[in-house]
């Protein structure tokens, strides 16, 4: 058995796939109308109570049970970027974890919780190159030293 993505139940595939295209770069591996597979290792779903044979009411929104996570080099540049989709809500403004990692949490157009966080690594090199020694470094980004060092 071999695990192959996760698929979210969409109310518009055309919305969602313009959303994650556009938003996150996510390319279509799989266009196959009302279901699109992304090249991030996930698929969008239309009709998705049609699909499972269980009752529409039996598909909720926004559960808060689960996440996509993406990770960006470059957090400020992607803030730029979400600030010019004015409809997306967000699960709360950016802030920074005690790991130093800063994230911010939005939902989609069919209220699916994505996290965006800074790249762990790009963490790790700041850390390395404003003189930190790995140990202090991975103390800091509560990562294990190993890591650390191969963000060197």
């Amino acid at each position: 058995m071999q695990f192959k993505l996760v698929l979210l139940a969409v109310k518009s595939v055309e919305v969602s796939k313009r959303f994650y295209e556009q938003l996150f770069n996510e390319k279509v591996v799989f266009d196959l109308g009302r279901n699109v597979t992304f090249s991030g290792g996930f698929a969008i779903q239309e009709d998705f109570a049609w699909l499972t044979d269980l009752p529409n009411e039996s598909v909720i929104k926004r559960s808060n049970n689960m996440e996509l996570y993406y990770e960006v080099d470059d957090f400020d540049s992607f803030l730029q970027k979400l600030n010019h989709y004015k409809d997306v809500e967000y699960v709360h403004p950016p802030k920074k974890h005690e790991w130093q990692q800063r994230v911010v949490r939005i939902y989609d157009p069919d209220q699916h919780m994505i996290e965006i966080g800074e790249s762990m690594a790009v963490i790790a090199k700041r850390y390395l190159a404003e003189g930190y020694s790995v140990e202090e470094t991975a103390s800091i980004i509560q990562h294990p030293a190993e890591f650390v060092e191969t963000c060197r």
